[in-house]
């Protein structure tokens, strides 16, 4: 289960309630500060429905006092023909491997039956990377809900900057974040099977994760990270290549901006908290962070 937990903490990270919070809402939010010029930090969810279109009144406020949003990626200057050309190189197999040859006879049975069962030829996958597949999946899953990228947080900070002429940076590459999924493949066959461990019980994570989300519950989404990067080889790998080496990078990016540009900085949920998250990391190399 927790491999997918890992993936949609950093991707999907998201199914809501049945019915709208927002007016409730008060999602964690940040301000990290040095030398009397202030910073905002905020954790998003990349996948919603339409009850939660609307970005809080503090975040609108924050993003106005701000000269610039940095994103993980600013998906808004991608074409979708863009995207997908981009995209394709790593998604697709090479060297004469396909999907089949990538999984054990009975993840290839569990995953033939799936898309069976919703009139999907797996043939249409033969050569798709097993950690495409998955993320096939995973949206096709959100999808049957309502659930869509077209309310996630960060697409709705995008638009706002857009809207409001604020100018738009990124922490890293769409190519960046493509190789991160290559430097896992080894872990191909737990992939799928984690997956469908992890569609069994989809209501109770993801709806326990978007509501600690919306309240700002810092205590149980640190909760949700502890329990997608445990102490296994498997949990320490992910950990280290989709958040660690991530963090770590963008720290040092933004510990030599923070303090003298005025930044609104959305990244997902699950970089903030722990050791290793932006919070502590930031914290940690002098500047003063304080929820608001």
């Amino acid at each position: 289960m927790k491999f997918v937990q890992r993936i949609n903490a950093l991707f999907f990270m998201v199914l809501l309630l049945g019915f709208s919070q927002h007016a409730l809402a008060e999602p964690g939010l940040w301000k990290v500060e040095k030398n009397g010029v202030a910073s905002y930090l905020f954790g998003t969810v990349h996948v919603g429905d339409d009850s939660m279109k609307g970005l809080p009144s503090k975040v609108k406020k924050a993003l106005d006092n701000s000269d610039k949003v940095i994103v993980e990626v600013d998906i808004s200057a991608i074409s979708p023909m863009e995207m997908q050309r981009r995209s394709l190189p790593f998604m697709m197999l090479k060297n004469g491997k396909t999907l089949q040859s990538e999984l054990s006879p009975e993840n290839y049975a569990k995953l033939q039956k799936y898309f069976a069962d919703k009139s999907i030829d797996i043939a249409m996958f033969k050569n798709l990377a097993p950690w495409a597949v998955m993320v096939t999946m995973m949206q096709m899953e959100f999808q049957s809900v309502g659930f869509s990228d077209q309310y996630g947080i960060d697409k709705q900070v995008l638009a706002y900057a857009q809207e409001h002429k604020i100018s738009v940076g990124e922490l890293e590459t769409l190519e960046r974040q493509m190789e991160m999924f290559e430097h896992l493949a080894i872990m191909n066959d737990k992939m799928i099977e984690e997956t469908f461990d992890q569609l069994a019980d989809v209501d109770t994570y993801f709806f326990g994760l978007i509501k600690a989300w919306k309240s700002g519950d810092m205590k149980t989404l640190t909760q949700f990270y502890n329990e997608s990067f445990d102490d296994s080889q498997y949990g320490q790998l992910s950990e280290q290549v989709m958040l660690i080496d991530r963090n770590n990078d963008w720290v040092n990016q933004l510990s030599t901006r923070i303090g003298k540009e005025k930044l609104f900085i959305a990244v997902g949920a699950l970089h903030l908290p722990e050791q290793h998250g932006l919070l502590k990391q930031l914290t940690d190399k002098g500047f003063t962070v304080t929820r608001i």
